[in-house]
């Protein structure tokens, strides 16, 4: 069977993988601990289920508009208004199915082939294969665990050129939790400010789980930058309906027409009732969203703890999103690495230890490699803390057999 070459450009989803591999053990009968996949364990909020009901009893269940119901693109105006102090038209507003979907089309919508598009690294695993299956050219600025995994405006005086079509910044990050203060964003806006043909996106999704910062979108920062700036958003992290398939987008009119003319020609409208569900979450009053962020904060204070203190391992404290992702390249040097290196027939140091763990202590999680980063290893602490306390207590039975 001959298939498209462009399947060669792209890999697998990993944190897919991991979580299909976890689902597989669990259902022979082991005891799993799965944190690989990014996505909250609470149940969708009551009202925006009822929201959704409501309309499918009412026969909600038509075509609708390509780019949204109007009534969801006004929430979203609306949201946009009151929590970025952006304003936006209906025509620069665009509903698709999942924030990945909105990313693919604009990408699809800006890029031509061999476009260069810059991106930090640690990333989120699908940026990478959605450049690479728009004709872009994907190029990484590394950073590191010392500076926080976050860029400096030196990173992008550096890295970015004329030649450059598209900026990506995650803030919150997945996989690292790295989010940059208001100041740092309008340090990153300064230095952008000085490519006029460059565009940014800007992956809002973890937006509101912050933990100890304020979250300033660069948009927001820079008025210079608003006109080619596109903001992606969600409903499935901030209130749990990663299921429901909703993700907008806010940006100039022309590349949210390009998306519109895309979206119309693979996936159609979202789901139309979901789409009255994410009106009654939009419109709500928010509190149970502080209510899950409250709880995402105690989680990663007793994920943190837990890691902590672990020969070969370096725990950043994150401070947003629901991951932790411990630099492990202390880890090689143990006593016990290149044994572990021989039973798992692995050669990536991530790959090492996450394939040993999930083996031999029934533990999920997603090798660094995914994110663009080796040395280490992403845990989603979406999850009970029962959960956490049972899974990174094998972690550090784990590692500290490591060193025996």
């Amino acid at each position: 069977m001959q298939l498209a070459r462009r399947l060669e450009l792209i890999e697998p989803s990993p944190t897919l993988a991991i979580t299909a591999r976890a689902n597989e053990l669990k259902a022979e009968g082991k005891d799993i601990v799965g944190f690989g996949a990014g996505e909250p364990d609470f149940d969708t909020p009551a009202h925006i289920k009822a929201a959704a009901i409501e309309a499918l009893n009412k026969g909600f269940t038509k075509y609708t508009p390509v780019s949204g119901i109007p009534e969801l693109k006004q929430a979203i105006i609306t949201k946009f208004q009151r929590d970025n102090q952006l304003d936006f038209k209906p025509n620069q507003i665009i509903v698709g199915t999942g924030g990945k979907q909105v990313l693919y089309n604009f990408f699809l919508a800006v890029i031509n082939d061999g476009d260069e598009v810059v991106c930090p690294a640690p990333y989120w695993v699908s940026y990478k294969d959605i450049v690479r299956l728009a004709g872009g050219e994907m190029k990484l600025i590394h950073t590191t665990f010392e500076s926080g995994f976050k860029l400096s405006p030196h990173d992008i005086e550096k890295n970015v050129s004329a030649k450059t079509r598209v900026f990506i910044l995650n803030s919150p990050s997945n996989p690292t939790g790295a989010t940059y203060t208001p100041d740092e964003i309008r340090a990153l806006a300064a230095a952008l400010e000085k490519y006029p043909d460059l565009l940014v996106v800007t992956d809002d999704i973890y937006e509101k789980l912050a933990y100890g910062t304020d979250v300033l979108n660069i948009a927001t920062a820079s008025e210079k930058l608003r006109p080619r700036t596109v903001v992606v958003n969600g409903l499935s992290k901030a209130y749990s309906m990663t299921g429901w398939r909703l993700g907008y987008a806010g940006g100039p009119k022309e590349i949210i027409a390009a998306m519109d003319m895309i979206q119309g020609q693979s996936t159609s409208n979202p789901t139309s009732f979901s789409q009255k569900g994410a009106v009654a979450a939009l419109n709500a009053e928010q509190q149970c969203v502080e209510d899950m962020r409250v709880v995402f904060e105690k989680r990663r204070d007793l994920a943190f703890n837990l890691l902590s203190n672990l020969k070969g391992l370096r725990v950043f404290k994150p401070q947003g999103a629901f991951y932790l992702f411990p630099d492990i390249a202390g880890l090689t040097a143990a006593p016990g690495w290149p044994d572990l290196k021989k039973r798992t027939g692995e050669t990536d140091t991530g790959k090492i230890f996450s394939t040993g763990l999930l083996n031999e202590k029934l533990v999920a999680v997603v090798p660094g490699s995914a994110f663009g980063y080796e040395n280490g290893f992403r845990i989603s602490y979406a999850t009970s803390e029962a959960q956490i306390e049972k899974g990174l207590g094998r972690v550090r039975e784990f590692v500290d057999a490591l060193w025996a």
